[in-house]
């Protein structure tokens, strides 16, 4: 398998459900996730960029129906891809439903916005009669007006009451494949609203920190927020939200249950921060190993390190690795030097041997 699943990784035990192919909740493999930026009209560039999400190992993907125009689209987007689709409406519970009825794998409503019980009533029938799940999506920022009169704003406590509101109301019609997100843009509002919920239900846990930001602070809010909760058993499926290119939401994604030891796609990559010892350009070495990578699915650990001195002895975990400086590289495997050579073919040599050693791994994951 090109995704391994740590087995020491302990969850709180949740409901399963479907979402297209992909199970969600009751043990299985925590899925990632991410939402298109394109048009969903357009359907060639949206077809384009989920493409594209697909390499990048997207379990899910997630798009936004403002519109008829784009609820239609969906029956000409499905076709062309290979991950479940997930409708996002809001507002208008007749788009939730021309969306289903064009194929989406899932819904992600608010019933908060979608209006009243009457029209939430109508999405839920539609979903039951096509098999598929809706997403109660609670966010800090559409809360219910009588919710943030009673606890003077948006605060942990009214988001999981919203939340329950929601789930009572759907279990209330007997339908229950349902999962949940209560999203905020600070972490700790967001880790303390889903450690309440986790402890008031076993519907499956959709985790994100919303308007997380750019890169670098996305990435730190997200880390944080998502990790926190994975690494306490809390959470079946994620979204990475950044202002940035969706591929980007997955490789974080990827990257966040990787340093967690919970899912392994593709390599990972080590380097060292650089010192007075260093004499290549190290920056631009790993730049070049881990754009060669980046679509590889094999479960490798790689080191790119600065100094041949300390370079294997620092990275000895890694299964291969390379050091260079003075004019000379080595490559090395757990630790070991194995070949010297000339400092301008590290790149090359690296790259080689991460070839030799897919083909090995590919051959003993066959005779197992």
């Amino acid at each position: 398998m090109h995704d391994l699943m740590a087995q020491s990784h302990r969850r709180k035990p949740t409901r399963q459900i479907k979402v297209g192919s992909v199970s969600v909740g009751g043990g299985s493999v925590i899925s990632v996730q991410s939402m298109t930026n394109t048009p969903t009209a357009d359907v060639a560039a949206t077809v384009s960029q989920i493409r594209r999400l697909e390499e990048a190992g997207c379990d899910i993907v997630r798009v936004a129906v403002p519109d008829e125009e784009s609820a239609a689209a969906l029956a000409r987007i499905k076709p062309r891809i290979g991950i479940p689709l997930i409708a996002d409406v809001h507002f208008d519970h007749r788009l939730a439903i021309a969306a289903a009825r064009a194929g989406a794998d899932g819904l992600r409503i608010n019933p908060g916005n979608i209006g009243a019980a009457k029209k939430v009533k109508a999405v839920v029938e539609c979903a039951r009669e096509r098999g598929i799940p809706i997403r109660i999506g609670v966010n800090a920022g559409s809360l219910e007006k009588d919710i943030l009169k009673k606890y003077n704003g948006v605060t942990p406590e009214g988001m999981v009451e919203s939340a329950l509101r929601h789930i009572e109301q759907l279990r209330a019609m007997d339908f229950h494949a349902v999962k949940v997100s209560l999203k905020a843009s600070d972490v700790r509002r967001t880790l303390a609203a889903y450690r309440l919920l986790s402890r008031r239900t076993d519907l499956p846990l959709h985790l994100g920190v919303t308007e997380a930001g750019t890169l670098f602070s996305g990435i730190v809010k997200s880390a944080l927020g998502i990790g926190m909760l994975l690494a306490e058993g809390i959470g079946d499926t994620l979204r990475v939200s950044l202002t940035r290119d969706p591929a980007e939401e997955v490789r974080v994604g990827f990257e966040i249950l990787k340093a967690l030891d919970i899912r392994r796609r593709g390599p990972e990559i080590i380097a060292c921060p650089t010192c007075g010892r260093t004499r290549i350009d190290l920056f631009g070495i790993v730049e070049r190993v881990e754009e060669a990578l980046a679509t590889s699915t094999l479960p490798i650990k790689v080191a790119v390190m600065g100094c041949v001195v300390n370079g294997p002895g620092e990275a000895r975990e890694a299964d291969v690795g390379i050091a260079g400086g003075e004019g000379v590289g080595i490559l090395f495997r757990k630790g070991k030097v194995v070949k010297k050579f000339p400092e301008d073919k590290l790149v090359e040599v690296l790259l080689a041997e991460v070839d030799r050693y897919e083909k090995s791994w590919k051959l003993e994951a066959r005779r197992s």
